[in-house]
């Protein structure tokens, strides 16, 4: 692999700015390669963290195993607890959704549980929010309605013992 170019430090906001239009664009692949970018000279900056973090879970469709693997790697980069707890709470929700999007058998049981952990992140940065910011509540109701109109529900409880000759 060829030894990778740094940009400099003016070209942080442009940069973080690109990787937005990136994102909004649906080429999280481009935004995340721009945050690391951003993230190579300035490992501190919380724009670049949550637009890496956002643009991985952009594509769980695409490769879960990877993508959750170096998700679980930047979520500790968030130094204010409260955006560590609620972007936890969006991992969650965006595996669930990626769960109801690739059905396959236990899927929806998957999704549930998934959701139902969103919604404990989401009520444990809601417990400490900033004021005025109402984010974790909104995305717990989300949660809530996806749950309701899927009619999710937790897996059923596997009793079964074998028979022994």
């Amino acid at each position: 692999m060829s030894e990778l170019k740094l940009i400099t430090e003016e070209a942080v906001p442009a940069a973080l700015e690109r990787a937005m239009r990136y994102r909004l664009l649906n080429d999280p692949m481009t935004a995340q390669s721009i945050c690391e970018d951003i993230l190579s000279i300035d490992p501190d900056n919380e724009g670049a963290i949550t637009l890496l973090l956002l643009a991985m879970t952009d594509q769980l469709n695409v490769d879960y195993a990877g993508s959750m693997s170096r998700i679980k790697e930047v979520l500790p980069l968030f130094k204010d607890n409260y955006e560590r707890l609620y972007y936890t709470g969006i991992v969650c929700e965006r595996q669930a959704k990626s769960r109801l999007e690739k059905i396959f058998p236990g899927s929806e049981f998957a999704a549930y549980e998934l959701l139902r952990s969103a919604m404990e992140w989401y009520e444990k940065a809601e417990a400490i929010r900033p004021a005025g910011n109402d984010e974790s509540i909104l995305h717990w109701n989300t949660c809530a309605r996806i749950i309701e109109r899927k009619k999710l529900v937790a897996a059923p409880r596997d009793d079964f013992t074998p028979l022994l000759e």
